[in-house]
């Protein structure tokens, strides 16, 4: 029989003997296993496994690699090294099951890295009763090919079918003259070529995705959001944050109407009324009522006024449907809104640090496969490292995607590698957090030409409501009352 030193001893060799592909698949088997797919059902002549296409094309779209083909090569070989397999063995055999399966994958996918997310971080998964999301939208491009072109770039308007008569209509010198002179002043824009609108969600708490739409380029992130809402399920007392550009009372009343809630940004491009109610009302109480809406009989949508100064000391108005200050009190508003702010520092992490800044796949349905699976790939990162920092004292710290990328991709080309306990996988993500120095110079860049320059949005237009308007919702509310 073996001694108890010699059974400590034995288990201390095989814990030693870890390698790089141990911790790695480790890693994965916590957030991706084979239950979580069980209610799917696949062709009969399919070989693979829900949750082993998952895994291929989580390496896939974490390989260092510049071309797709040879990014799929890489995972292939991860896979099978970390796994011992791989669901499938070339490219197109990859892109084809995503295709195909990419949306009933992903929706399972989210819905348990949600669950993961507050198991790791209970504590920053609600800010006091709220769950903060914040909403805002990018571009990405891809490559100018025609069915990129078809699928991404605006539709060209119909060319106007021309005169039937032969001779042309005569005209006076001076309007040739004004029209030639009004052609050359007339702005047209430049064309981009075909990109890719993605509108996230993004978690303010914890600093993680939520979830996206994609769509071309001319896309609405309204129309997005609201499409969003009526897709997926989100908890009880969800508040949505967004800046400036989601705006108007058809959005805010979708929102209202669907049980959510939101605060957001206002400025001179929205009308506001103020002491509409036949009773005494608080001075941040204001209304958004189009005049519109009014003949239409429509009720206006009561609205909440908050004024916030910014690192600039410039004022910043939000509106938010929580009319109560015990349920949002203004302070809490004003730091969901400055945190806000890291949806920003997530597209460029996803443009700049991960590469994605240009696509690379030159069809469609290809693109949008390879930009779903970079977004659930970076995700997986995130919260990968997100679990192992909360357990350190300073857990308020950022995580630094840039660290976090690198070392993933060092564990993938170095998976037989046996390293010391300092060099675990859990010990270099626990310390992947961005620097805490505090900044002694400005943060702006020198001086070059912009392509624009951005203009304050200044305050939103606030007018007392007149006798008509008061009498009319005096009118539309007893109706209502009535009914």
């Amino acid at each position: 029989m073996c001694s108890r030193k010699d059974r400590m001893r034995s288990k201390q060799v095989v814990s030693e003997a870890r390698n790089n592909g141990d911790d790695l698949r480790r890693a994965l088997d916590w957030i991706v296993n084979d239950q979580m797919f069980s209610d799917m059902r696949f062709h009969g002549n399919i070989g693979w496994t829900a949750a082993s296409l998952v895994r291929l094309a989580v390496f896939w779209a974490w390989s260092q690699e510049s071309s797709l083909v040879a990014a799929a090569h890489d995972a292939i070989g991860c896979a099978r090294r970390i796994f011992g397999e791989s669901a499938v063995a070339s490219y197109q055999a990859l892109t084809n099951a995503l295709h195909r399966y990419s949306s009933r994958l992903l929706s399972i996918l989210r819905s348990r890295l949600h669950g993961l997310m507050q198991e790791c971080d209970d504590g920053s998964f609600r800010v006091g009763k709220w769950l903060a999301l914040a909403v805002d939208g990018s571009r990405l491009k891809v490559p100018r090919t025609r069915k990129n072109e078809q699928q991404f770039c605006k539709p060209q308007p119909k060319a106007k079918k021309r005169r039937n008569s032969k001779r042309p209509r005569p005209t006076s010198k001076r309007n040739r003259t004004k029209s030639l002179a009004g052609n050359r002043t007339r702005y047209h824009p430049r064309d981009e070529g075909p990109l890719v609108w993605l509108t996230m969600i993004w978690h303010v708490g914890e600093r993680l995705p939520w979830c996206w739409k994609l769509g071309p380029a001319y896309s609405s992130e309204r129309h997005h959001l609201i499409e969003m809402l009526d897709e997926q399920g989100f908890p009880e007392n969800t508040l949505f944050c967004a800046d400036g550009g989601y705006f108007g009372y058809d959005f805010w009343r979708a929102i209202h109407d669907r049980e959510h809630h939101f605060l957001i940004r206002v400025g001179a491009n929205v009308r506001l009324l103020k002491s509409l109610g036949y009773v005494r009302q608080r001075n941040d109480i204001v209304h958004s009522w189009p005049s519109r809406t009014m003949v239409k009989k429509q009720m206006p949508l009561e609205l909440r006024l908050l004024q916030f100064k910014d690192a600039r000391n410039r004022d910043v108005y939000l509106v938010t449907n929580v009319l109560k200050e015990k349920l949002l009190p203004r302070h809490q508003a004003g730091e969901i809104f400055r945190q806000r702010w890291g949806i920003e520092i997530q597209f460029r992490s996803l443009k700049q640090t991960f590469g994605r800044t240009k696509l690379r796949s030159r069809t469609p349905e290809r693109a949008m496969v390879e930009l779903q699976w970079s977004l659930v790939g970076l995700w997986m990162i995130q919260l990968l490292a997100r679990k192992e920092q909360i357990k350190l004292p300073n857990s308020e710290q950022c995580t630094s995607i840039a660290a976090s990328l690198r070392i993933v991709r060092q564990m993938m080309q170095q998976d037989a590698f046996v390293p010391q306990h300092t060099e675990r996988f859990t010990v270099r993500l626990a310390q992947a957090v961005t620097d805490s120095y505090q900044r002694k110079s400005k943060k702006a860049s020198r001086d070059y030409p912009r392509q624009k320059e951005h203009k304050s949005i200044g305050a939103p237009k606030i007018k007392a409501a007149n006798k008509e308007q008061k009498k009319r919702f005096k009118q539309y509310a007893s109706q209502i009352i009535a009914a």
